[in-house]
């Protein structure tokens, strides 16, 4: 997701460009994520404006079940970017004392919405990321996958002041 302002850059405030995105990206947890949706690029008196509106999918692992599943965000976002290098005269700019923690374009004026995209997926994944909301998560015991299978265990163990009552619920059961 590299897109040429070079040439946006020359025009007057308000020129735009807009970009259909359909490509990948590394997800929060190393692993590759898809995007798709578009960028709207805005000149703006000192830089540009970059608004996107992404339909995102990531890989992310069940903290109940430790499976992986998709997750999929919907992304809205609203950046400035500015130029580090001055398309005129070639020579290093400093960026306005606003600009902390923005997009900067690079030396031949090229944004790169990767990492401003994985840190906007990062910010979306829950705290405890869940398969589904009704995940029965491992088996204390044995580890097994209660959402695939019954586990096999034997009943926990009982407090032996409780022992005498349990015993009573298997003679019934006989």
């Amino acid at each position: 997701m590299h897109y040429n302002l070079a040439q946006l850059l020359t025009e007057p405030t308000g020129s735009t460009r807009d970009y259909d995105v359909d490509g990948s990206f590394t997800g929060p947890e190393n692993g590759s994520g898809q995007a798709q949706g578009w960028v709207r690029v805005i000149r703006t008196h000192q830089g540009v404006l970059v608004r996107a509106k992404l339909e995102t999918q990531v890989k992310l692992t069940c903290s109940r079940c430790v499976s992986e599943f998709e997750y999929r965000p919907v992304l809205a976002m609203e950046e400035e970017s500015f130029a580090t290098v001055d398309l005129v005269t070639g020579k290093k700019t400093d960026p306005p004392e606003e600009a902390e923690g923005v997009i900067h374009l690079d030396g031949q004026h090229i944004l790169d919405m990767s990492e401003v995209l994985r840190q906007y997926v990062i910010t979306e994944v829950p705290i405890k990321p869940l398969c589904r909301e009704e995940c029965l998560g491992l088996c204390q015991e044995c580890g097994a996958n209660l959402n695939e299978e019954k586990c096999k265990c034997t009943a926990t163990p009982i407090d032996p002041r409780w022992e005498s009552l349990a015993d009573l619920l298997t003679e019934k059961q006989e």
